[in-house]
């Protein structure tokens, strides 16, 4: 079962993480987890550019350390990017330790790309941590979750489907996950412009977190 939306009494069950963007009227907080990659991380680029959109890039230190150029490409389009952990581990199958550890390697890999004065931001990999982990981690991270995934991940999706189901689910305020993953691409390259040309013909504007 795909549960595109977060229920509000989950989010409320789990104070601390961010779930959803600031409030402000017809603004879409969009998120891309796991790349920097090849062309993949570079059609999101141009994807956003096309509609002058902003958003936040989870990466991956791993990726950020074959790939920096790319990673130089999205900090100078004016997008924001967070820690991802280094090798996209588990949270519930890794220690506290070794977890931390994961966390700070990517954030050594980040230093290049990231604004100094900003507080830093984490997503866990599949939105998955424990408790334990959250508690070391709030002091340092701003750990954001979200409100919409999209499911452009799942190649038994249809792309004219996940499109209609992102959009459906998306409001004001939406933190909404896409991933500039190979496993995402078919349907990220189907459902991305489309969804970004629906909502800027009515008015909405896409910024960081």
């Amino acid at each position: 079962m795909r549960f595109f939306t977060v229920p509000r009494l989950l989010q409320q069950g789990l104070p601390g993480f961010t779930w959803r963007g600031p409030a402000q009227d017809q603004v879409i907080y969009l998120t891309f987890d796991d790349g920097p990659i090849p062309d993949i991380t570079d059609f999101v680029l141009q994807a956003l550019a096309s509609c002058q959109a902003k958003a936040t890039f989870f990466c991956v230190g791993d990726n950020l350390r074959k790939h920096p150029d790319i990673a130089s490409r999205v900090a100078l389009g004016g997008h924001r990017l967070g820690n991802h952990t280094f090798n996209h581990v588990k949270g519930w199958q890794t220690s506290v330790p070794d977890y931390l550890h994961n966390i700070a390697l990517c954030e050594e890999a980040l230093q290049p790309f990231v604004a100094a004065g900003k507080p830093k931001l984490f997503r866990p990999p599949h939105g998955r941590m424990r408790r334990d982990q959250f508690r070391q981690l709030k002091a340092h991270y701003q750990v954001v979750m979200w409100e919409v995934l999209t499911y452009d991940f799942d190649a038994r999706l249809p792309g004219p489907l996940c499109l209609e189901k992102a959009i459906r689910h998306t409001r004001a305020g939406s933190i909404v996950v896409f991933h500039d993953s190979l496993k995402a691409s078919g349907n990220l390259q189907y459902v991305l412009p489309r969804y970004l040309a629906h909502f800027a013909s009515l008015g909405y504007r896409f910024e960081t977190l």
